[in-house]
């Protein structure tokens, strides 16, 4: 390490002498104090040096949340190696493209991915090791055989500046990108999240949102920098979600549609008290957080961002100005640009461009990708958008070069399923578009013609997708129609298709 130089393992070990008997970490039954979680991190940090992983390796992990999950991005942190998170929706050829893509030496499986990653093993030249987050079967050696030994590395000048993790985002032109972020960029993200919610060592973060994604990692890492608690749930869970909220006051979560309903649907059921809840972040419908509100007494807060600036960039209480995504945050400088370059004023429409510590690195190894990414000095996010005069911003869209749906806060570009739906024998030609919907805030929706003479139904096509890629990409609603508009240059008119088939 440097002389200035400062990252999470530092900030967990600064936890361990201040408040070491306070709960770091829940899961399950297990509670792990501050002097436990940097007793933890250090033996695997200890074991992953013992077979020979040095800095800037790449750990592969593709697994549920769990203790073991946080152990590594923690000794990750220390000895300078690269944490590699994997979608585990993703299906099994996406899986195996991000695997080769990332070149881990080690990959650490759970229990419920055995199946899936066995046959591919064979495929990746790089990993020397396998190892389960539970026990050892098979080809996965155990967890735990990792931590037997109580020696303590030294720290393997793991600069907070150089890449710390990557994040694989949608397939923007058909292969997905991995973002790589420094400790320094979370560093500063979890600093304005403190501020802003007033983070301090007595919050407790329902850590539902996965480790893969910079959602779920960006609020445990900024909970875990207060020196507060986080509750690891494997994935989504309303009943186990609401027995924590009760019985360990948690005072904030992140969340995307529908989790909020669903826990306040069965909240109202159960009779559950949510008073501890004091801030909610996320997307979700003005019903839903009105209720929330009127629910808890808490806050919901809007915001905008994404993985190349390692979370949010803009935040504010939601109703504070309803519709809009927030005020800029204080570690990042947002602006609104047109396409020449030129910083636009209240009221214009352009793309959303972002400087700070928290942007990312670039992408893992696309050198032209990243030139274009950050010309003119900024990191041109894709997306557009407008500051009003009190200096709030409104999300307006992608740009076309980066058309993008979210169904429940998952990415999916349209060119990506629109793809797999022509492999389709009877399709001529489709059009995938976003499409507003209630249980997932948006919803994937493919507009298509169908060859002459032929025949489709809407949950045939459906299903043809699922089978190809991961599930969470294939449409939900199916229109077959005759033809679709087009532009003068004959291609298909994308904004005349949302314009007609995108409104509800």
């Amino acid at each position: 390490m440097g002389l200035y130089d400062y990252g999470i393992y530092q900030i967990i070990k600064r936890n361990a002498r201040v408040n070491s008997d306070r709960i770091a970490l829940i899961s399950g039954i297990q509670k792990i104090s501050q002097s436990k979680f940097l007793a933890n991190v250090d033996r695997l940090a200890y074991g992953l040096t013992h077979i020979g992983l040095k800095r800037g390796d790449r750990i592969g992990v593709l697994a549920l949340n769990s203790l073991e999950y946080v152990y590594l991005y923690g000794a990750a942190a220390k000895i300078g190696v690269i944490m590699l998170p994997v979608n585990w929706r993703l299906n099994p050829q996406e899986v195996e493209y991000v695997i080769s893509d990332g070149s881990p030496r080690v990959l650490f499986v759970g229990p419920e991915f055995h199946d899936t990653i066995s046959p591919l093993l064979s495929k990746f030249s790089s990993i020397e090791k396998c190892y389960s987050t539970g026990k050892g079967e098979g080809n996965f050696r155990g967890f735990y055989g990792l931590m037997e030994n109580d020696g303590i590395c030294a720290e393997l000048n793991a600069f907070s500046h150089e890449p710390y993790v990557i994040i694989y985002t949608a397939a923007v032109s058909g292969k997905p990108r991995g973002a790589t972020l420094s400790q320094k960029g979370l560093i500063y993200f979890n600093l304005q999240l403190m501020i802003s919610l007033r983070l301090t060592e007595k919050d407790c973060n329902l850590g539902m949102l996965p480790l893969f994604h910079v959602g779920g990692l960006s609020t445990t890492l900024s909970v875990i920098q207060a020196g507060g608690t986080n509750i690891i749930l494997s994935k989504f869970d309303a009943d186990l979600a609401l027995r924590h909220i009760q019985e360990d006051k948690v005072s904030l979560f992140g969340e995307f549609p529908p989790m909020l309903t669903t826990l306040l649907d069965k909240a109202h059921e159960t009779n559950c008290d949510l008073s501890s809840l004091r801030a909610v972040v996320g997307l979700d419908q003005p019903d839903t957080v009105k209720r929330f509100e009127e629910v808890t007494g808490g806050t919901f807060w809007a915001s905008y961002g994404q993985t190349e600036t390692s979370g949010l960039v803009s935040l504010a209480p939601y109703f504070e100005r309803p519709g809009s995504a927030g005020l800029p945050c204080f570690m990042a400088q947002v602006e609104i640009m047109d396409d020449y370059g030129n910083i636009m004023e209240a009221g214009k429409t352009g793309e959303i461009v972002v400087r700070g510590p928290m942007v990312f690195n670039g992408y893992w190894n696309l050198n032209k990708d990243n030139a274009y990414s950050f010309r003119k000095g900024w990191h041109h996010t894709g997306d557009t958008g407008s500051f009003d005069t009190d200096g709030y911003l409104w999300y307006k869209g992608r740009k076309s070069e980066k058309e993008l749906i979210k169904p429940g806060g998952e990415n999916v570009y349209p060119a990506e399923v629109e793809k797999v739906i022509l492999e389709h024998p009877l399709i001529a030609e489709v059009s995938v578009i976003g499409y507003p919907d209630k249980q997932w805030g948006e919803a994937i929706k493919a507009v298509c013609v169908v060859k002459k003479e032929c025949t489709l139904k809407e949950e045939e096509l459906i299903e043809f997708v699922a089978a190809r890629i991961a599930r969470f990409k294939k449409p939900k609603y199916v229109v077959f129609v005759s033809n679709l508009p087009k532009s003068e240059d004959g291609a298909i008119d994308r904004e005349e298709v949302k314009t007609v088939y995108g409104k509800a």
